[in-house]
């Protein structure tokens, strides 16, 4: 027969063993108690500063402060050269042409050289960005001063290819301007506009570009005077300054007087 045997009073009850006392969270643990420290790299990394996007924006910020700095710089500068009147534009000499001037056919004997008004040929000097080889047949050249053009003058023996190139992006593309050599001009450069007139001594002068900005089919040269503006001002706002047909073959100072394009009548046989 087999013994009865007794209860194992020895084995702990519940599972539980001698590393764990009776504790099953414990024992799965490993037998540690209390909480556990992350790993060491893990709070490394996050107390690690993002310097790829610090050094980005700080780029941005460097950036943008460079663009405006570089707005304010041309603004100061525009405002420089900002002109409100032209008598504002040291230099610069006036005559007073009224409107309503002669349309001749003869040689006309200005008082200016060159001209800035007075008696004209009934045909105009095409002036619409147009840059001339040859010195335009003055009476011809007055006429688009009328109609509101600048017209820009050099002496072509004291001025180089490249003076006169760089008085050509003042004109070619640019309405309402011309530009041509004037044998015996007493000046390197003269501007012109109508009643209007400024030597300088060279193209580098930016008075030049001040007085073709400023006079360019201005109708107020004299801003709110409007006395001044209307004795003196050109005398033919909307005028047309197209005339390819000048453009193509010109007149040259010292031609007879013929009709190239179109014309604004009536002419008379003599300066008025």
């Amino acid at each position: 027969m087999a013994k009865d045997r007794k209860p194992d009073d020895a084995r702990p009850s519940g599972g539980a063993t001698r590393s764990g006392g009776g504790n099953p969270d414990r024992a799965r643990t490993g037998g540690r108690s209390g909480r556990t420290r992350p790993p060491t790299q893990v709070v490394a990394n996050a107390h690690k500063r993002p310097w790829g996007l610090i050094a980005g924006a700080v780029a941005v910020v460097v950036f943008a402060a460079a663009v405006i700095g570089y707005a304010v710089v041309q603004v100061n500068e525009a405002n420089a050269n900002k002109v409100e009147s032209i008598e504002e534009i040291s230099g610069v000499e006036a005559a007073e042409y009224s409107p309503g001037q002669d349309h001749v056919t003869t040689e006309v004997d200005y008082d200016q050289s060159p001209p800035v008004g007075g008696p004209h040929d009934g045909n105009w000097a095409d002036c619409t960005g147009t840059v001339y080889d040859v010195d335009i047949r003055h009476e011809n050249a007055v006429h688009g001063l009328e109609h509101g053009a600048v017209w820009i003058t050099y002496n072509p023996d004291e001025v180089s290819d490249a003076d006169v190139d760089t008085l050509a992006e003042l004109v070619d593309g640019e309405s309402y301007r011309m530009l041509s050599p004037y044998v015996g001009l007493d000046s390197p450069v003269s501007v012109q506009s109508w009643n209007h007139q400024l030597k300088v001594d060279g193209v580098d002068d930016e008075r030049i570009e001040q007085f073709a900005d400023f006079m360019t089919t201005n109708r107020s040269p004299y801003g709110d005077d409007t006395e001044r503006n209307e004795a003196l001002a050109f005398p033919e706002p909307g005028a047309t300054c197209e005339n390819p047909a000048f453009a193509a073959e010109p007149l040259v100072e010292g031609d007879a007087s013929t009709p190239v394009g179109p014309s604004d009548e009536p002419t008379t046989e003599e300066q008025g």
